[in-house]
């Protein structure tokens, strides 16, 4: 895992003709379904693009970086934009199926989720939200490491365009972060660059 880490960096130019295999898309996707989130919520959906004129016209609304429209897919990390009291219940009801529970063993983490989060406004709720998405990244950078499959995590994009282009507030989510992920293209000079990282005395404590 250790070399995997050192072999990944910030893809800046993807090779266009390499396309990801299906089955390595499939475990991506087991990948970002297993991504563990505050209280096992999942308030977070994956969208992922293949198609290249989508892409190309994603690519405009973000600040035309290359990796967009050079990726062999384009990975968007969503957040739901209603968590609400529905929301958890429905989570606590899969719960019970899947771990053939009853009302009473999920009882009181449920109440105490509802209570919480009726308490809290709805930019908490966002934030806390965008929050798990990092969590989401973080899982499939590591995961795309170990597979050998390049990856470059991005902010810089218009959310809103993104959100327009893929009808996402049809679906009752928006993007919060953009993974477009492929192989490396041979002459992208910054796949030889040595890895930058501070010391471990200095980001290590230990007690």
């Amino acid at each position: 895992m250790i070399n995997a880490l050192e072999w990944r960096y910030a893809t800046k130019k993807f090779d266009d003709e390499r396309k990801i295999d299906s089955t390595k898309i499939e475990l991506i996707k087991k990948a970002f379904n297993l991504t563990p989130t505050s209280y096992g919520l999942q308030p977070l959906r994956l969208v992922i693009v293949k198609e290249q004129s989508i892409k190309d016209r994603l690519f405009k609304h973000s600040y035309n970086q290359i990796q967009v429209k050079s990726a062999s897919h384009v990975l968007i990390i969503c957040i739901e934009n209603t968590i609400d009291a529905e929301f958890i219940n429905h989570n606590f009801e899969l719960q019970k199926e899947i771990r053939d529970v009853n009302d009473e063993t999920v009882k009181p983490f449920k109440e105490f989720l509802l209570k919480d989060f009726g308490n809290k406004s709805e930019q908490h709720i966002h934030n806390w939200a965008i929050n798990q998405a990092y969590l989401a990244l973080g899982n499939l950078l590591t995961v795309c490491a170990s597979e050998k499959i390049d990856a470059c995590p991005m902010e810089g994009f218009d959310p809103k365009a993104y959100d327009d282009i893929l009808k996402l507030n049809d679906k009752g989510i928006s993007s919060a972060l953009v993974l477009p992920i492929g192989y490396r293209a041979k002459d992208d000079k910054f796949a030889d660059f040595k890895k930058v990282r501070r010391p471990q005395e200095e980001t290590i404590i230990e007690y």
